[in-house]
């Protein structure tokens, strides 16, 4: 396929096996679609629209466990199912269920428990990343992207009557806007230089060397790139996260965090792994660069917060950081780190954000003081937020240790001795501001402390996310098992 008029013609002959390819988005899209129906019935009752999501999510997750399988190409090329997918399916899927069960209460206390549109959202949020992670094509990749950013820019500012988040979501908004420009002229300009859009198309022109321009193709990947910076917060594309982040309703940080950032990574590693497999090399002194800055910007940036939400924001980016390693390694061993990463991450980041949107108060309840004294009162919550803070600062024995150093191994086995050495400082920063948080849960004492109010559910899934952390942190093997398999696909 040397353009994409053929995969056009080819798209006109689509067979049985191409929609079976894509039957867990067809389940999330009719099941997004029956609760904005029951929205406009008037169901207004919470629990019926949050079950018809979960059946929606978990019918979709055991589809997607019954095709995965073999490599296998969609639509004439415009999608690709294989392990690699399906990892990020049960992944985006998983951080959606948990995401719904833990706004019920939030929202409640906020008082908009009763619009479905939000759980309508989620949904058609996760089906865009799963497209995202499937594609085989830049249009696909920014299909995929759009119907991402448009739903969470209205979860961003879906509280009406918070003003933090109203500016939260038109900065979004208005900045989403713009990296989305930079993706589509990155697109277009490789287009220009290679004659299509398709991942085997383009790796196929810069093989033999039948592009227009290297000065295009260069050109057209650093606007790409600059596109995926903006969407997973790489410093200096990143100013717009800790805004939005802290303005944002609480549980759909703990959602942006998470599952979008794994889908700007999993469409990063298979844009580079495949499309620009032949030149990866030349851009790894740009990888270096980003992995460098944007983990030294955001933990010197956390150091100085008092508020959590902000704090836990540049965290995230340090994060990025950290992650963009794997894509400058660009081997077996880095994707599965990656992916490992990612789980253990995005556990992380939903449990945290539980606690904290638990805890928040009117006012109340986003600032490291408020926190003081709360494991006097509250233990179990105390515990556990312990627990994702010591794991995010990559303490072992918890997950967080583990997911660092396959990263860190893999980029030293690749000679990477000084960004490892640079990642490993930022590791011993990162220790302060989360032990901070501690220190006032345990070692502060407060007249009047912060009263968290959840439901049993909710509670019994922030256990079981700790249990996780700890589990995986002393017996890892499952889960990196399932995390080499899905990278031996991604090629």
């Amino acid at each position: 396929m040397n353009s994409s008029g053929d995969l056009m013609d080819l798209g006109q002959f689509f067979t049985s096996a191409d929609f079976i390819g894509i039957a867990p988005e067809i389940i999330l899209t009719i099941t997004a679609l029956s609760i904005l129906t029951l929205e406009m019935f008037r169901v207004s009752r919470t629990g019926i629209i949050l079950l018809v999501a979960a059946i929606g999510l978990l019918l979709a997750v055991g589809t997607a466990a019954n095709i995965g399988g073999d490599k296998q190409f969609l639509f004439g090329g415009m999608l690709v199912l294989s392990r690699f997918s399906v990892f990020f399916d049960f992944l985006y899927i998983s951080i959606g269920l948990v995401t719904l069960i833990f706004s019920q209460g939030y929202l409640e206390k906020r008082g908009s428990a009763s619009r479905g549109e939000y759980p309508a959202l989620i949904l058609f949020a996760v089906i865009g990343m799963m497209l995202m992670s499937k594609a085989n094509d830049l249009v696909i990749v920014f299909l995929g992207l759009e119907l991402l950013s448009l739903s969470l820019y209205i979860l961003v500012g879906f509280l009406r009557h918070d003003q933090l988040s109203n500016e939260s979501g038109l900065k979004y908004l208005l900045l989403g806007a713009f990296a989305t420009g930079f993706f589509l002229f990155g697109a277009a300009i490789t287009y220009g230089a290679t004659g299509t859009t398709n991942y085997n198309g383009i790796v196929l022109a810069i093989a033999n060397d039948t592009i227009l321009s290297n000065v295009y193709l260069s050109l057209g990947i650093g606007l790409l790139l600059i596109g995926f910076a903006f969407k997973v917060a790489l410093a200096p594309f990143h100013m717009w996260s800790p805004d939005v982040y802290q303005g944002a309703p609480t549980t759909v940080t703990g959602f942006l965090c998470t599952a979008p950032k794994a889908a700007g990574f999993g469409a990063l590693l298979i844009l580079f792994n495949s499309a620009f497999v032949e030149i990866h090399y030349a851009w790894q002194d740009i990888f270096w660069i980003l992995a460098a800055l944007t983990m030294t910007v955001g933990n010197v940036s956390a150091l100085v917060q008092s508020n959590v939400k902000r704090m836990l924001a540049f965290s995230s980016v340090s994060h990025a950081g950290f992650l963009v390693m794997g894509i400058l390694v660009l081997n077996e061993t880095s994707i599965s780190a990656v992916l490992f990463y990612l789980v253990v991450y995005s556990v992380i980041n939903l449990g945290a954000f539980a606690i904290v949107s638990a805890a928040e108060q009117e006012n109340k309840g986003l600032e490291l003081k408020n926190y003081r004294g709360l494991a006097a009162q509250h233990p179990w919550f105390s515990a556990a937020m312990t627990i994702f803070m010591i794991s995010l600062a990559g303490f072992p024995p918890t997950a967080g240790f583990v997911a660092k150093y396959g990263l860190f191994s893999a980029a030293v086995e690749q000679g990477y001795i000084w960004l490892v050495i640079i990642a490993v400082l930022n590791t011993l920063i990162s220790v302060y501001y989360y032990l901070r948080l501690v220190v006032n849960m345990y070692m502060r004492q407060e007249k009047e402390t912060l009263q968290p109010a959840y439901g049993v559910l909710a509670l019994g899934l922030i256990g079981l996310l700790a249990g996780v952390v700890l589990v995986l942190g002393i017996t890892p093997e499952f889960l990196l098992k399932i995390t080499a398999e899905a990278a031996s696909t991604a090629y």
